[in-house]
């Protein structure tokens, strides 16, 4: 869980879900390759072309996050829901009328825990369908730009996703102790 990248499927991994960020995410791609052309960073080869000049890299400190409270929420899930016993399911013998009944089971026990555990509130409060003009400067880690995004803001569109963000996390202390990795021990009954 420590592994920061560093083996082989790390940075497969991590390789594989940025290159489908950056297909998506107009931003991420010219920060990416700004970063690329950084001093010190080789490039990939390029015809010659007319030397442009190089915009100055955003320089970013990254945190590495513990796991611990990730597994933490895996715990809580498993406890109240048996979310991950239903995720680990092979549900293909089952028939809808059994797969919606658990569904429902893990739904109920999945919302109790983030209501008991967090707040969460909408990035937008209009609704969905609602158009909004998004100014110059926005917070792209609130606002995701999907559609034909072309030009410079203010970008006039319509929201089909109000966000999501969490304004109050109630995670349970853990004692220095306790194994985090175990998210739900073994059951042996006497």
């Amino acid at each position: 869980m420590t592994d920061s990248n560093g083996s082989f499927f790390g940075r497969f991994s991590l390789a594989v879900g940025t290159f489908f960020s950056i297909l998506g995410d107009r931003n991420l791609a010219a920060r990416v390759r700004s970063l690329r052309e950084a001093p010190g960073i080789p490039a990939a080869p390029t015809p010659a072309a007319a030397p442009q000049p190089q915009p100055q890299p955003v320089v970013r400190t990254l945190k590495e996050a513990t796991p611990d409270a990730a597994l933490q929420l895996l715990g809580l899930l498993q406890r109240e829901a048996r979310f991950i016993d239903f995720i680990e399911e092979d549900v293909v013998s089952y028939s809808d009328t059994d797969i919606g009944a658990a569904a429902r089971l893990v739904h109920d026990g999945c919302r109790r825990v983030l209501r008991e555990h967090f707040t969460i509130r909408p990035v937008r409060d209009e609704a969905e369908g609602s158009r909004v003009t998004v100014p110059d400067g926005f917070d792209a880690t609130a606002i995701r730009l999907t559609g034909n995004v072309v030009g410079k803001p203010p970008f006039h569109g319509s929201i089909s996703h109000r966000g999501w963000r969490v304004a109050d996390v109630r995670l349970p202390k853990l004692a220095e102790s306790h194994d985090a990795s175990v998210i739900a021990p073994a059951e042996v009954e006497l």
